[in-house]
């Protein structure tokens, strides 16, 4: 599970398991929320599943100032960021290894998150820069304003 921030396309927070739980995805925004510590209401969207209609999903949006926003159900378009997110890792790390224990694996999705992905991998959207370069840029130019 990640959370993406739909401004630079940087991975803010994310959470693995063995099984999708209520708890992975509160870990994740929990990350998100403690790495970004919004002052302002700020939209999680996410898709129709289980753990995102559960009491404990909402009470978290709740207490935290967020507001949820799910797409109809079928409609994967509003989650095509994190969905593109997973595919570049599939594709740029997960099946390039084999990894020998779920540790392992762990560590290096890890990896690719925090020292590749946000740090080095150049998006499109992002002027060919990479998220954390992006967001220095935005930052700058509101200093600017």
């Amino acid at each position: 599970m990640v959370v993406v921030d739909l401004n630079e396309h940087k991975v803010i927070g994310w959470s693995m398991q063995s099984r999708i739980t209520k708890e992975i995805v509160l870990n994740a925004l929990l990350m998100a929320v403690w790495r970004r510590d919004p002052k302002k209401t700020v939209t999680v969207h996410s898709d129709q599943s289980s753990q995102y209609t559960s009491h404990d999903w909402q009470h978290f949006l709740k207490v935290n100032g967020l507001e949820g926003s799910m797409s109809r159900r079928g409609n994967c378009h509003d989650n095509a960021v994190a969905e593109s997110f997973f595919q570049l890792l599939k594709r740029e790390r997960i099946k390039r290894r084999i990894y020998p224990t779920r540790e392992d694996a762990k560590t290096d999705v890890l990896d690719y998150i925090e020292m590749f992905y946000n740090k080095k991998r150049k998006h499109g959207s992002n002027n060919m820069l990479s998220p954390i370069e992006f967001e220095k840029q935005y930052e700058e130019r509101l200093r600017n304003v």
